[in-house]
């Protein structure tokens, strides 16, 4: 191979990755994002609080979670790594400028509390070890060896759980039971959920879903 193709070679290759640097640090204007949830509101309200649907589909509280996470959703969606009916048509609607705008706007909403539904006092005691020190006996990882202390959140991999919608909790549990979800680090929710029993998932949810969805 010639000087000449092996810098043409590399010219390609630094410039494709300069624009994937460009793509990954795109920024987000809360205002624009704003304007661009419109279609989100449905689902999700004003307020970015989601709804609880025990036995139906809950949709998420949006509101302080990361930037950074919910772009990444919003992308995966489109990409195929999350598979939800009702979401992916209106993922598919934005370009990346507007994810951005979107994630940027929804994470600087107040975090709002999630609902747990009705539980009993032993249900809830489950739910907080699994959450806190997992079972070691079924090879559960506590929640917060991932999504960090009091499960609000590490880095746009792992979001805060602490104060979401117990109905959502468990479908995504659910999800990763049954494979329709995968994109989280070498399956790591995939293998603890395959874990956990009907009523370990009902139990980590309702407790989770009570707790302070900020540390604040």
């Amino acid at each position: 191979m010639t000087s000449k193709r092996i810098a043409s070679g590399l010219g390609l290759l630094l410039g494709a990755g300069l624009a994937a640097g460009q793509a990954v640090a795109l920024e987000g204007d809360a205002e624009r994002g704003q304007a661009a949830a419109g279609t989100c509101v449905a689902c999700h309200q004003a307020d970015g609080s989601g709804m609880n649907v025990p036995g139906g589909q809950s949709w998420p509280r949006l509101a302080g979670l990361g930037a950074d996470y919910i772009a990444k959703q919003l992308h995966d969606f489109q990409e195929g790594r999350r598979q939800n009916a009702s979401m992916m048509p209106f993922a598919n609607m934005l370009d990346d400028q507007q994810i951005a705008d979107v994630a940027a706007y929804y994470s600087q909403l107040p975090a709002t509390q999630g609902d747990g539904g009705d539980v009993d006092e032993a249900l809830l005691a489950r739910g907080e070890q699994l959450a806190l020190r997992g079972d070691w006996d079924e090879y559960i990882v506590s929640c917060k060896s991932c999504h960090g202390p009091g499960n609000q959140g590490a880095g746009s991999t792992f979001p805060g759980i602490a104060g979401q919608h117990a109905g959502y909790i468990e479908s995504q549990l659910h999800a990763w039971q049954a494979g329709e979800r995968s994109n989280d680090p070498q399956n790591l929710m995939g293998a603890i959920a395959n874990r956990m029993s009907d009523d370990d998932i009902t139990a980590v949810a309702a407790w989770l879903a009570s707790q302070p969805a900020t540390d604040e």
